[in-house]
Formats: structure tokens, sequence, C-alpha cells
């Protein structure tokens, strides 16, 4: 509770600090809108040439992009700005502040910082997948909105996982400015199913960057194309994720020396 409680203290300062600058809701917005627009004119091409890819329709394949940007926009408001903190204050010997406080570091770490703009993503990805649904007839069943839901979840915990790594690499590498950029390349991959790529790029966007668990899947349960042993799946390597990120990160402040040191 005490997490919980910290989480929506840091959650109402960043809203302050943001409604500060609401041009920068604008820009975003229109940011969001032309990554939107350059995906749909690029799914226009190519299915200018097939009617399926990889058995995947274009209205499906819509529904993807906008479980893409829901994630997006959950990773560039909440997970990377607070991890790319992370690694500032590691560098700078600045970590004390959080590791001196009464409550778990890792979650406080995880908390402070909000950039609500970047949020628009996510009501924008909300629109594509009811869009792609409204194409593709039918209506969603109680049960598939419900593994969507779950889905979508474990998918934000699995890269805010993987996330916490990279991070926590910086107690060795102390320059970390390059991991958004690296990570956004990597991302772009989660805009077609995980199903067209070659062996070992799908065994690379599966197990060590996790964009298939935190992508595909979800987008798999909201066309009613998940089977439930995926989704169990995905559960449990969820769970394997939150203990090896868990383990990872007490092993890295072992190498931690800040200013009070």
């Amino acid at each position: 509770m005490t997490t919980i409680r910290i989480a929506l203290l840091h959650l109402r300062v960043g809203l302050m600090n943001d409604l500060q600058y609401r041009v920068n809701f604008a820009l975003q917005v229109l940011q969001s809108l032309l990554a939107v627009a350059t995906g749909l004119i690029v799914f226009s091409l190519v299915f200018s040439h097939t009617t399926e890819l990889n058995g995947w329709t274009q209205s499906e394949l819509l529904a993807l992009l906008g479980v893409q940007a829901i994630m997006a926009g959950v990773i560039h408001s909440v997970i990377q700005p607070n991890m790319m903190r992370l690694t500032e204050d590691v560098r700078d010997g600045k970590l004390d502040h959080a590791l001196t406080k009464p409550v778990d570091s890792q979650a406080l770490v995880s908390v402070r910082e909000v950039q609500l703009w970047q949020a628009v993503d996510i009501p924008i990805g909300a629109v594509l997948i009811g869009v792609a649904l409204a194409r593709i007839g039918g209506d969603i069943g109680v049960l598939d909105a419900l593994a969507f839901a779950f889905a979508l979840a474990l998918g934000a915990v699995v890269l805010y996982c993987f996330w916490l790594v990279l991070a926590t690499g910086s107690f060795w590498v102390v320059h970390m400015w390059f991991l958004p950029e690296l990570f956004e390349g990597i991302f772009q991959t989660g805009r077609w199913p995980v199903g067209i790529y070659p062996d070992w790029l799908r065994f690379g966007i599966t197990f060590l960057v996790p964009i298939a668990f935190a992508i595909t899947v979800p987008a798999e349960a909201v066309t009613s194309r998940l089977d439930w042993q995926t989704l169990g799946f995905t559960a449990l390597f969820t769970v394997g994720a939150l203990a090896v990120s868990r383990w990872f990160w007490r092993f890295g402040l072992t190498r931690y020396t800040g200013a009070s040191a």
C-alpha cells in the first residue's frame, strides 16, 4: 500500500508539472498521429499485393498496431522516464536519495517519473483497436476481453522487467544514453506479428527482447486468435522475468558507490 500511495503522489506531481506546458500535448498528438499514419501507409502498400500476412488480415494487423501504440504510451510515459532517471542517478551518485527512503528501492525508482503527454498513444491505440474490431465484425467475447486485458498487463510488466535489467546495467556501464534509441529500433519489430520473422529473429524478439509477449500475444487475444496455453506460458515467463530482474537489481546495488560512500 505504501508503494501505491507513493506512486499516486508522484503521478500527481507529474501531472502538475506537465500541465504547465500544454503545448507539449499538441506536439505529442501530432507526433503520434504521424507515426500511426506512417504505419497505415505501410500496411496499405503491403496489402495492395496480398490479402493476408502469415494468416493475419489487414484488420487484424490494425489491431496489432493499436496494441503497439498502447504499449508505446505505457513505455514512454512511465517505464522509460523512470529507467533513464535511474541511469542518471547512478552516474551522478544521486541514487542514495532513493536507497535511504523507508520503502522498497526498486519500487521507488520505478514510479518517480511520469510524463503525461507521452500517454496520448494509449487512447490512439484504443481507437485503432476499436476500428479494427468493427472491420473484423462480431462482438468480442467476455473471455477474449479478459484475456486481452490480462495479456496487455503481462506485456507491460515484461517490458518493465526488460527495461529494469537494461537500466541496472548502469552500475557497470556509466553512460547509458543510447538505451532509448536502441530499444526503439527493436520495438518497431512489434508492428508486425512475430510469426513473419525468421526463426533466429523470432527467438530474439520473444525471449531476449520480449516484444512478442508484449504486443503479438495481446493482439492475438483481442482478435480471438490466442490459445490458453500461450497465455499461460506468457504468465509463467512474466513471473520468471520479475524474479530475474529483481535478482539483477539487488546484485547491481552491490556495485553502487554513491555520494555517501
